[in-house]
């Protein structure tokens, strides 16, 4: 059973990412934020995901919104990741899964037959208030940045 964290203040988060910073709520101290969980770097679906999200950032910038991408993988993945793809927007690692564990994004997932926990991809939507005010679980990658976007326009 998914504890669902919309309407309610956003998870404390600390971690670290790429361009060498550490980065924590306090960080986007009033701004808006969107933080989406993916799987794994360089992987077609999470690669797209964040094409979007990037061919969007100056959209989301103009409504005072960050955007904050989280997977299991290291920094020097998450580098090489965000340099291929010109991603303006950072990534955060999660190796231990606390961020993913305090989202409760972490779900069993099947593959060839065989049984794993992994990422659920997720994205959330919090206010400049610290608020969980979206949230979307087990996102289908087609067209679901669009959707944040019109999600955050009415913020």
């Amino acid at each position: 059973m998914v504890k669902k964290i919309e309407g309610k203040k956003c998870p404390a988060f600390k971690g670290d990412s790429t361009s060498g910073l550490t980065l924590s709520n306090k960080d986007f101290d009033g701004k808006n934020l969107v933080i989406y969980f993916y799987p794994k770097d360089s992987t077609p679906g999470c690669t797209t995901e964040g094409q979007d999200f990037r061919d969007n950032y100056k959209n989301f910038k103009k409504l005072n919104t960050e955007i904050l991408g989280v997977s299991r993988d290291s920094v020097k993945s998450h580098e090489n990741f965000k340099l291929k793809q010109l991603f303006p927007f950072e990534l955060l690692s999660d190796p231990d899964e606390k961020m993913c564990k305090s989202f409760d994004v972490m779900k069993m997932k099947s593959m060839y037959g065989r049984e794993y926990m992994g990422v659920d991809r997720s994205t959330f939507l919090i206010n400049k208030e610290g608020k969980v005010v979206k949230e979307w679980r087990s996102v289908k990658v087609k067209g679901h940045v669009d959707e944040v976007l019109e999600e955050t326009k009415n913020l």
